[in-house]
């Protein structure tokens, strides 16, 4: 697939290729020898995550006029869309900004495709759109989410189902649950130090002489009191992406799946196992809940298997705190 994909000279347009997710997708296309196109403003993402071998563009996907210039230029056949605001919390401070970035900026992407040779659109959505349920979570069910960063990628879903029957592409939407951990190579991970995702957070205390983890939350109707995750090691997410490009390009039909294990961790059983990992003193103290945060969110994965052959790699727990606690300890003695 790709070699063909080669040899007819077409590229991929990554936005927000700079970031957390976006880099380590990109590093795993850049080894199909393709042209990588990576469009990113850099206000999460950091130039040193950007590949040597890609095209970089610093810009907005709300800039109409450089989308224009980006699609007349280069040929190009897929976009992967990762940009985009991700802070539940921000999101109802702030819900102006995270509907002009999320959805309008969707919305400026997708218009932008209409005269272009494009075939695949990827989305990065989140399993929010489910909201608050008490089992997995399948693609069938109702989708409610409760906080508004999730209502932006649900709408931003909507869209691309709608641009998709008018501009004659197919879309490969992916629902991420957790994604966490590093890149084996160690080469990307993390950059943004105002990312809060737990694995993230647990990583940065690990370095401290005496950890504090916060729960935030103990009275969930929960096996614990605390919130259920479903934990995807990022490496892994990656490669979904790549065989999703690959189911489009061979099936030609559209399709929608979870990104998961399909198995839920409680908070609560994160931390323990964190603290038994590390072997230090570690106080472990409950915060009253946050605001759009469900309750219990891991992923029914049969649909994902029976779109893509994938196999996870990374599914282990002690894998993705591993990688994780080794990229902080890199960035840290760069940064010291």
């Amino acid at each position: 697939l790709f070699i063909k994909m080669l040899k007819k000279k077409i590229s991929i347009l990554v936005t927000g290729g700079a970031g957390y997710i976006g880099s380590h997708i990109v590093e795993h296309l850049v080894k199909k020898r393709l042209q990588i196109i990576i469009l990113d403003n850099l206000k999460t993402g950091s130039k040193k995550l950007v590949h040597k071998k890609t095209i970089f563009i610093k810009g907005d996907i709300n800039n109409g006029k450089l989308l224009k210039k980006i699609f007349d230029k280069y040929n190009i056949s897929t976009v992967i869309h990762l940009a985009g605001l991700i802070d539940v919390i921000e999101s109802h401070r702030n819900k102006k900004k995270y509907y002009r970035n999320n959805v309008l900026g969707t919305l400026n992407l997708l218009k932008s495709i209409k005269a272009s040779p494009v075939k695949n659109f990827i989305f990065s959505s989140s399993a929010g759109v489910y909201g608050n349920i008490n089992k997995s979570a399948k693609e069938t069910m109702r989708t409610k989410p409760i906080n508004n960063y999730a209502l932006t990628k649900l709408k931003s879903e909507n869209l691309i189902k709608k641009y998709s029957q008018n501009y004659n592409f197919n879309y490969a939407i992916l629902r991420y649950f957790n994604v966490a951990g590093a890149s084996s190579s160690g080469k990307v991970g993390i950059l943004n130090r105002k990312n809060n995702s737990f694995f993230n957070v647990l990583a940065k205390q690990s370095l401290k002489k005496k950890p504090i983890i916060n729960i935030f939350g103990n009275d969930y109707k929960t096996y614990d009191g605390t919130c259920i995750r479903d934990f995807i090691h990022v490496t892994d997410l990656a490669i979904i992406h790549l065989k999703a490009l690959e189911n489009l390009t061979l099936k030609k039909k559209s399709f929608l799946i979870n990104c998961g294990y399909g198995k839920g961790y409680s908070i609560l059983k994160i931390a323990k196992l964190f603290k038994k990992y590390i072997n230090k003193s570690t106080d472990i103290k409950f915060k009253p809940p946050r605001r759009g945060d469900v309750a219990i969110s891991y992923s029914n994965t049969s649909n994902l298997k029976k779109k893509i052959i994938w196999k996870p790699r990374y599914n282990n727990i002690r894998k993705i705190l591993t990688s994780a606690i080794n990229w902080e300890k890199k960035i840290s003695k760069l940064n010291a």
